[in-house]
């Protein structure tokens, strides 16, 4: 009785990815406030492939798809949201922006869980997060749009063919105060939208177009959940 106690309380959520990209993707997960990374902190998803893993409770992080991934004299790299790790797994590195993220806190006990698809380090991917069971709003955050497609020449990134394959954000491209909402403008009333973070949130009105688009862009989802990630939903 008491083991059974014990796992209950311990018990996270288990993420399941889903590629339906036409092309592989290389998701990486990194584990934030210095904790323990998960089992894996990278791996490859062929088109029309699924992958999960369990995350323990509380947790808190975030995952990304990298595209345009090789290994080259046994150094892996990618094109878009590498980790520089030099490996499959990132091993604790973050997304090189730019980069589409999702965002998942993990309660304790069942409690309040929070989570967002964000465009605040630009876009590289379309991604969706969708909790299974759990109370609540649970509600799918979603950037479905590919943002690539219009992107403004200033903040694209391409690849070696000459094709967009990133959209930066305004304060990657640029790296002002005004569009990193940094210094004199780290509030919301001083770091308003700009022309530039307002395509990504005509685009996906659901995810973050930059650091102060909470109102629209954070959803809530109580009592344990799973969660579903799809590439290109």
């Amino acid at each position: 009785m008491f083991l059974t106690v014990l796992y209950a309380v311990a018990q996270g959520a288990k993420v399941t990815f889903t590629n339906k990209c036409d092309y592989t993707v290389w998701p990486g997960t990194l584990t934030g406030d210095q904790k323990p990374q998960l089992s894996t902190t990278g791996f490859e998803l062929a088109k029309g492939a699924s992958n999960s893993v369990d995350l323990p409770a509380p947790w808190s992080g975030r995952f990304w798809a990298r595209t345009g991934c090789s290994n080259n004299n046994g150094k892996f790299t990618c094109a878009t949201a590498d980790c520089a790790s030099g490996q499959v797994g990132c091993n604790g590195a973050g997304a090189i922006p730019p980069a589409t993220l999702i965002e998942i806190t993990v309660a304790e006990n069942g409690g309040q869980d929070f989570y967002d698809v964000s465009n605040v380090d630009g876009f590289n991917v379309p991604m969706s997060v969708t909790p299974q069971g759990g109370s609540g709003e649970c509600k799918t955050s979603s950037c479905p749009a590919n943002i690539n497609a219009v992107c403004p020449t200033e903040l694209q990134l391409k690849g070696s063919d000459g094709n967009v394959i990133a959209c930066k954000s305004a304060c990657l491209a640029f790296n002002e105060p005004q569009y990193c909402c940094t210094g004199d403008y780290n509030t919301a009333e001083k770091c308003p939208p700009t022309k530039w973070s307002e395509i990504f949130e005509q685009q996906c009105p659901d995810a973050y177009s930059y650091a102060y688009d909470d109102k629209s862009s954070t959803f809530t989802c109580n009592a344990r959940p799973d969660y579903a990630i799809t590439f290109c939903p």
